[in-house]
């Protein structure tokens, strides 16, 4: 009898830290959670309530200290080995979260949230055939599940069936036509293969269904900036500030379609946002738009080396390294050391991968360039200062980076009528510079301009984007 009394009190409690959770009342959970530890029953579900928590709250290793013992316990529980398959994953564990989610399946294998979370996880392992096969086994038995039919179609795109994915995305929004995620991947998948007419449909499409977003409008207001219908990203833009006033993506592009005042440099938030996102495809997106900047940099090196004014290029720093793509021409030169620095972190893990560099920094690269003075043999930055309008505190912490008789090589797009203050933030987020504003910023910065190059940078709608490179020297330490 009192047994019987004790189970009825924990599946009670069990119910209420449940409830408690889901409703994101975390300290009261956790009250609850430790009265049901009181009650001498169900340790194996107060371990699982408590990881919850845990995972929610960031603290993984302890998520993971609870379910490794209620494993131990109670090893056959699919929801247990599914949830430390979720802390796994979320600690880069790819490979025992996905030995946790199969042994889900395994023990229970009309689950599909489990063989959901087995085929995202594989798709984080690169086995992309065998993430398809199980996330398309989930959304078949319930079509509901966001998550398992956006992972499908991330995984068709990564094996370069965009007709597939688009479809999978179709099927998905039929099926959950209210999952605004599900919207937003759409159309960031369109944008991304530059389909713009498709992504202006897909948020078109939302729009009209009521799903309501800031982010939705927003990449309504982007893709019609990309298709240079100006006035009407303007509008989009404006729904999304409406929406979200707050929010620095959508506030950077409001800027950008000249609603706002102008600011001197991208948010970092939107740079993070936008390039994390762009990670998987941005170098075949730029191979797609004839990108010369990487070669214009060796180019420029190279000219350098052979006029006998750089011997070795030393310690060398690659601002906004993104993906490496710099990293992967210059690489063979002489050269002690090759740091990059990103504030993408899904960046840097592409440009890693390439196995060019020496090391690699997550940070803004003006505030990284303030803490090592006097550092650098050559400071080169391809394709970053579009993203910076004023140049005038970046190249002085550049200056102050370089070691006497130091380089600095660089890109910015140029306008000759981008004046007063010699930057302008034009309407697909970059900023365009005046030569003699950036002339002007290096001398301010104490650094001897050796040559502004015009040079084509890549092609946008078939038309070239024009910039600069910039050749400067910081003064040896003897003149």
């Amino acid at each position: 009898m009192q047994s019987t009394t004790q189970d009825r009190l924990a599946s009670t409690l069990i119910q209420q830290a449940n409830r408690l959770f889901t409703s994101g009342r975390f300290d009261a959970s956790r009250m609850v959670i430790a009265a049901l530890r009181r009650s001498t029953a169900a340790t194996s579900d107060a371990d699982h309530i408590e990881a919850r928590l845990c995972i929610a709250e960031g603290r993984l290793p302890d998520a993971l200290r609870l379910l490794d013992g209620a494993i131990g316990r109670t090893p056959a529980s699919p929801a247990l080995h599914l949830l430390r398959a979720e802390a796994r994953s979320r600690l880069d564990d790819h490979a025992g979260a996905a030995a946790d989610a199969a042994e889900a399946t395994l023990l229970a294998p009309e689950d599909s949230h489990a063989k959901a979370m087995l085929g995202l996880i594989m798709i984080e392992l690169g086995h992309l055939p065998d993430a398809v096969a199980c996330l398309h086994d989930a959304v078949q038995r319930t079509p509901t599940l966001g998550a398992a039919w956006r992972g499908l179609a991330e995984a068709m795109t990564r094996l370069g069936d965009s007709p597939a994915a688009a479809a999978v995305h179709d099927a998905a929004i039929a099926n959950i036509p209210h999952d605004a995620p599900l919207r937003l991947a759409a159309m960031m998948t369109a944008m991304r293969e530059r389909n713009f007419e498709r992504a202006l449909a897909l948020g078109l499409a939302a729009r009209q269904d009521g799903v309501a977003d800031a982010c939705i409008f927003g990449l309504l207001g982007h893709g019609c900036s990309k298709l240079g219908r100006h006035a009407e990203a303007a509008e989009h833009y404006q729904d999304a500030l409406r929406m979200a006033p707050e929010d620095p993506y959508v506030r950077h592009l409001v800027r950008a379609a000249g609603l706002l005042p102008d600011i001197e440099h991208a948010p970092l938030p939107y740079l993070e946002t936008v390039f994390d996102g762009y990670a998987d495809s941005f170098d075949q997106h730029l191979a797609d738009l004839g990108y010369q900047v990487p070669g214009a940099i060796r180019e420029t090196l190279d000219h350098l080396i052979e006029q006998n004014q750089i011997t070795t290029l030393g310690d060398v720093l690659d601002l906004g390294c993104g993906t490496g793509l710099v990293g992967s021409f210059i690489a063979d030169l002489p050269l002690t050391s090759l740091i990059g620095i990103d504030i993408s972190e899904n960046m840097i893990a592409k440009a890693r991968a390439k196995g060019l560099y020496t090391d690699f920094v997550v940070a803004d690269i003006a505030a990284y360039l303030n803490t090592t003075p006097a550092r650098w043999n050559v400071v080169l930055g391809g394709d970053v200062l579009c993203y910076r309008g004023a140049l005038d505190s970046l190249f002085t912490s550049a200056a102050t980076a370089l070691r006497p008789g130091g380089w600095l090589i660089c890109t910015v797009e140029h306008d000759p009528t981008a004046l007063n203050p010699g930057w302008r933030l034009e309407a697909q987020g970059r900023y365009t510079h005046h030569a003699d504003y950036v002339a002007a910023c290096l001398t301010s910065a104490g650094l001897q301009t050796i040559e502004l190059r015009p040079e084509t940078l890549r092609y946008e709608g078939g038309a070239p984007v024009d910039g600069l490179i910039i050749t400067a020297r910081k003064a040896s330490a003897d003149v």
